[in-house]
C-alpha cells in the first residue's frame, strides 16, 4: 500500500471525524420553546417520510441497473454500483437530517445576534460538506486499494479495477439523479402551491402556519437543496476522481501509478484545506456582510490547498511526463499549473453567479424594475437575464480548458477538473447553509419570534439564497468540466479496445449522435417541467380543498393537516420523476445498439460520440441558463418583498411572484438535475464500450 493511498485514507477519515464534531456542537445548542420544536419535529417527520419512500423507489430501479453491470461487466463492477449508491444515498440522508435540526437552533441562535445564528448555520452546513467529501474519497480510495493489483505491472488487473471504479461512479450518478429531480419536483411543488394559493388566493404573508403547504414549503428546501445537492455533489466529486483516475491508467501506462494517486491526494489537501477554511467563517460586533465573511472560507480553503499541493507536487509526479503515443511531453510544475487553473475557476464561478443573482447588481434589479410594468415584461426580462448568464462562464470554461491543456494536455484539463470539485466540502457547506437559513426564518415567523430575530434571520435567509444559486453555478460548470474528462475516457477506452476512430461531422452516424445529444437536455427538460406541472396540480388542488372543507383555518380556530399536503406531494413527486430520470438511461442504449444494426461498422460508438458531444454543448448552456435565470426571478422577487420598487402586495409583487414560478420550475427542478443527466449519458457509452466492441471490458 502506498503512502499516497493511506495519506487520502486518512483525510477521508478527518473529514468525517471533523463532520461528527461539528454535529455533537450542532446538537448541543439550545432549540427554542415547545411551538419552535413542534415545528421543527412536524419537518423532521416528513423529511424521514421523503426519504424514506424515496430510498424505496431507488433500490427497486438500482437492483436493477446493479444485477445487469454484474452480468455484463462482471462483480467488481456491480459491488462498485452498491457502493456509489449506498454512499450517495448516506450523503443525501445526512444532509437532510442535519438541515432539519440545524434550523430551530440556528433560530434560538438568532436571539444572541447575527454571528451566532451564523456560527450555527454555517456549522451545519459544513457538517453535510465536509461528511460527503469525506464518504466520497474513501469510497474511491478504499475501492482502489482493494482491487489495486499487487503488481504494478500488472496492466490487466489495473484496467479492471478501473472498470470497477466507473461501477462505482455510476451507481453514485443514479442516485444523484433521482434525489436531485425528486427532490425539485417536491420542493417547487410545495413551493407553487404555497405562493399561489396561501399568498395569492388566500392573502396569506410566506411562511404563515395558516397555510397548509407551510411544513411542505420548507421541507422541500431540505429535500431539494441539501439532500439533492449533496448527492449531486457526491456524484460530481466521486465522477471527477475516477474519471481522472481512468485517464491516467488508459493514456499513461509508464507512470499510472503516480498519475492514479495524484488526484487523490489533491483531494486530501484540500478536505484539510477546507476544514481549515470553515474557522474563518466569522462576524466581528457591528458587521453584517455575511456573504464576505462566507466567501472567505472558500478563499482561504483554495489558497491553503494550493500551497499545500506545491510540495505534494514535487514529491509524488515525476519531473516529466508523457502518454503512451509519445506526442507530448509535459512537467510536473505544468500539472500544478493546471490545478491553480480549476482552483481560479472555482473562484471566478462564485463571483460571476453573484453579480447575476444578487440584488445588488444590474440584473437582478433591472428584472424588479420590470416588474412594475406587469407580467410579461417581468418574464421577458428574466429570460434575457438568463441567456445573458450563460456567456461569461462558457468563457471561462473555454479559457480554462486551453490553460490547462496547454500545461499539461488532456491529464491537465481532468487535474483542473479534479481541483475544482476538490473544494466541494466548503461549496456544499455554503450550499446547505442557505436551506437552513432558510428554515430558520420560516421558524422565527410561524413561531411569532422577536423583530429581532427576525431580522437576523432575514438578513441569514438573503445571503442563503446567493449561496444556493453560487453553488449551483458551480455544479453545472463543474459537470461541463467533467463531462469533457468523460468524453476523453470514453475515446481512449475506445483506443483500448482496439478503435481509434474520428468523430468526423462528414460521417452520418455522428452527425445523427450530435443532433439526438443536443435535443436531450431539452427533451428532458420538457419531461421535468411537465412532471413538475403535474405534481403542482395535485398540490393546489389539495390546498383549495382544505381551505374550502375548513373554513377556520383563517381566523386560526382550526388547523391545516400538514401531513396530508405532504403525504400527496411525496407521492405525486416520485412517480412523476421515473419517466425524466429513465431518458439518460436508456437513450445511450437505443443510440449505440440502433446505429450499429441500421448502418453497421463502428456506426454505434461514433454516433455515440456524437451524442455526447451535443449533450455536453448543449446541456452545459441550458443549464446555467435555467439556474441562473431562475435564481435572478426569485431574488428580484425577494428585492420588492424587501421594499424596493412598490413593495410586497403591489401589482409589481404580483408579476415578480409569476417569474418566481416560472424561475423556481428552471432553477430547482430542470436546471440542476441535467448535471447528473450529462454525465450518465458519458458514463453509459463508457460502459457500453465492451458490448459495442464485442471484446473483454476495458
Amino acid at each position: 500500500m502506498s503512502l499516497s493511498l493511506i495519506f487520502a485514507l486518512f483525510c477521508g477519515l478527518a473529514a468525517i471525524g471533523y463532520g461528527m464534531l461539528a454535529i455533537l456542537w450542532v446538537l448541543a445548542q439550545p432549540q427554542g420553546d415547545e411551538r419552535m420544536r413542534d415545528i421543527a419535529g412536524a419537518i423532521q417527520k416528513g423529511a424521514a417520510a421523503y426519504l424514506n419512500r424515496q430510498s424505496l423507489v431507488i433500490a427497486l430501479m438500482g437492483l436493477l441497473v446493479m444485477a445487469a453491470l454484474w452480468h455484463w461487466l462482471g462483480l467488481e463492477a456491480g459491488i462498485g454500483f452498491l457502493i456509489g449508491a449506498l454512499l450517495s444515498g448516506t450523503a443525501g440522508a445526512i444532509g437532510m437530517s442535519i438541515s432539519v435540526r440545524a434550523n430551530l437552533r440556528t433560530a434560538e441562535a438568532a436571539r444572541n445576534g447575527l454571528d451566532a445564528a451564523l456560527q450555527v448555520a454555517f456549522r451545519g452546513g459544513s457538517i453535510t460538506g465536509l461528511l460527503v467529501v469525506g464518504l466520497a474519497l474513501l469510497g474511491v480510495a478504499g475501492y482502489y486499494l482493494v482491487l489495486e493489483p499487487a503488481d504494478p505491472g500488472d496492466l490487466e488487473g489495473q484496467q479492471q479495477a478501473l472498470q470497477a471504479l466507473v461501477g462505482l461512479a455510476f451507481g453514485g450518478s443514479l442516485v444523484s439523479l433521482f434525489a436531485r429531480l425528486g427532490g425539485g419536483l417536491f420542493t417547487k411543488g410545495a413551493d407553487i402551491g404555497a405562493d399561489l394559493i396561501g399568498q395569492a388566493e388566500a392573502g396569506l404573508a410566506k411562511d404563515d402556519p395558516r397555510n397548509p403547504a407551510v411544513i411542505a414549503d420548507n421541507l422541500g428546501d431540505t429535500v431539494g437543496d441539501c439532500a439533492g445537492m449533496a448527492a449531486d455533489l457526491f456524484e460530481t466529486y466521486v465522477l471527477t476522481l475516477v474519471a481522472t483516475i481512468l485517464l491516467a491508467g488508459l493514456s499513461f501506462p509508464e507512470s499510472a501509478t503516480e498519475l492514479i494517486l495524484y488526484p487523490l491526494v489533491l483531494c486530501g489537501l484540500s478536505i484539510l484545506a477546507s476544514v481549515v477554511g470553515t474557522f474563518f467563517v466569522k462576524l466581528e460586533p457591528g458587521d453584517t456582510q455575511i456573504l464576505a465573511a462566507l466567501a472567505k472560507a472558500w478563499t482561504v480553503a483554495g489558497v491553503l490547498a494550493f500551497l499545500l499541493l506545491v510540495p505534494l507536487t514535487w514529491l509524488l509526479l515525476p519531473a516529466r511526463i508523457s502518454p503512451a503515443d509519445g506526442d507530448l511531453l509535459f512537467s510536473r510544475w505544468g500539472v500544478l499549473g493546471a490545478a491553480g487553473i480549476g482552483l481560479v475557476l472555482s473562484g471566478l464561478i462564485l463571483v460571476i453567479t453573484d453579480y447575476y443573482t444578487s440584488a445588488d447588481y444590474c440584473p437582478v434589479r433591472g428584472i424588479a424594475k420590470a416588474s412594475d410594468a406587469g407580467h410579461a415584461p417581468n418574464l421577458i426580462a428574466g429570460l434575457a437575464v438568463s441567456m445573458k448568464a450563460t456567456a461569461a462562464p462558457v468563457l471561462m470554461l473555454c479559457t480554462a480548458i486551453w490553460g490547462a491543456y496547454t500545461l499539461a494536455g488532456l491529464y491537465g484539463i481532468a487535474i483542473a477538473a479534479t481541483a475544482m470539485v476538490s473544494l466541494t466540502g466548503i461549496v456544499l457547506a455554503l450550499d446547505a447553509f442557505g436551506p437552513i437559513a432558510d428554515n430558520a426564518s420560516g421558524l422565527a415567523k410561524m413561531a411569532a419570534m422577536d423583530a429581532s430575530v427576525l431580522e437576523v434571520t432575514a438578513a441569514l435567509d438573503a445571503v442563503g439564497n446567493i449561496t444556493k444559486a453560487v453553488t449551483k453555478g458551480y455544479a453545472i460548470v463543474s459537470a461541463g468540466l467533467v463531462a469533457l474528462v468523460l468524453f476523453t475516457d470514453y475515446t481512449q477506452a475506445l483506443v483500448a479496445a482496439g478503435k481509434t476512430l474520428v468523430f468526423d461531422l462528414g460521417h452520418p452516424a455522428v452527425l445523427i449522435g450530435l443532433f439526438i445529444g443536443g435535443l436531450v437536455p431539452y427533451l428532458f427538460s420538457a419531461l421535468a417541467l411537465e412532471a413538475l406541472g403535474n405534481a403542482a396540480a395535485k398540490m393546489v388542488a389539495e390546498l383549495r380543498r382544505q381551505f374550502r372543507e375548513l373554513p377556520g383555518l383563517l381566523d386560526g380556530s382550526q388547523r391545516p393537516a400538514y401531513a396530508r399536503a405532504v403525504h400527496l406531494l411525496t407521492k405525486a413527486a416520485l412517480k412523476a420523476m421515473i419517466i425524466p430520470a429513465l431518458l439518460p438511461l436508456a437513450l445511450p442504449l437505443a443510440v449505440g445498439f440502433g446505429m450499429q444494426w441500421l448502418m453497421g461498422g463502428d456506426a454505434g460508438v461514433l454516433a455515440l460520440g456524437g451524442m455526447l458531444i451535443g449533450a455536453i454543448v448543449t446541456g452545459l448552456l441550458v443549464a446555467i441558463s435555467m439556474t441562473v435565470g431562475g435564481a435572478a426571478w426569485d431574488n428580484a422577487k425577494q428585492s420588492i418583498a424587501a421594499g424596493r420598487f412598490a413593495g410586497a402586495g403591489s401589482m409589481a409583487y404580483q408579476a415578480a411572484m409569476t417569474g418566481d414560478a416560472v424561475g423556481d420550475a428552471y432553477k430547482d427542478v430542470a436546471g440542476p438535475a441535467l448535471n447528473p443527466v450529462i454525465k450518465i449519458l458519458n458514463l453509459v457509452a463508457l460502459l457500453m464500450v465492451p458490448l459495442l466492441c464485442f471484446q473483454a471490458p476495458i
